[in-house]
């Protein structure tokens, strides 16, 4: 068997944590201590991410999206794939290094989805983004994190707190959509979004988008 190899470290900004880009072959992997963030071989759910929340504003002709966290491009690729040529996504990536691993080591991986003309890339704390927006977006796609509990960055629960989910609320244009990616249920932030006055469906997806693989959790928050 072929060995995992280390590639690149990088440090997330607000935290001691590091990141570690590790590959093995064509397989990749982005890790955090023991805990594996994501793999190029397990991306259905952070595709369906897209896919889902895309559904819900397909009658928009120009769609602007805000996607919180690049990671490996899964939703990234995904969005390009079911937006039309006239929409507009935002993607906010708050570890410099994860942008140069795709325009660098990963670039197969990532194919040309950086340099699509409807992309822009900010690397900022997409919190940041959201409470400077006022119904300035159709969807918000959030995996920035393992979910609503913090994993990588304590700082990133406020995304998911009830004063996050408002900021979210008012960055949304009317009938916008959050969506959220997670790892596991979390019953309290199904409960935190519809006391925020979002319209909530959870949605179970695969880890590999068909049969096998983790059950992940994908939360479509509409605003009325």
């Amino acid at each position: 068997m072929i060995p995992w190899e280390k590639l690149d470290t990088a440090k997330i900004p607000g935290s001691d944590e590091e990141l570690r880009l590790m590959r093995r072959g064509k397989e990749f992997s982005i890790k955090l201590g023991t805990n594996e963030l994501m793999n190029n071989r397990l991306s259905g759910s952070e595709a369906a991410l897209a896919t889902l929340a895309a559904k819900q504003i397909e009658a928009v002709t120009k769609p602007v999206v805000l996607i919180g966290g690049l990671g490996m491009g899964f939703t990234l690729r995904a969005a390009l794939t079911v937006l039309g040529s006239k929409a507009k996504i935002v993607v906010a990536e708050l570890v410099p290094a994860v942008v140069s691993w795709a325009r660098g080591p990963m670039a197969e991986v990532f194919g040309d989805s950086l340099d699509d003309a409807r992309v822009g890339i900010r690397e900022t704390d997409v919190g940041e983004i959201i409470r400077a927006k006022s119904s300035a977006f159709d969807a918000i796609l959030l995996d920035v994190d393992n979910g609503p509990e913090g994993l990588t960055r304590k700082g990133n629960d406020a995304l998911y707190s009830a004063n996050g989910l408002t900021a979210a609320k008012a960055a949304l244009r009317p009938g916008g959509v959050l969506a959220v990616w997670s790892s596991g249920p979390n019953p309290a932030f199904t409960k935190r979004l519809g006391s925020a006055g979002f319209g909530v469906t959870e949605v179970n997806v695969r880890a590999t988008g068909r049969g096998g693989g983790a059950r992940h959790v994908i939360w479509i928050a509409r605003k009325g």
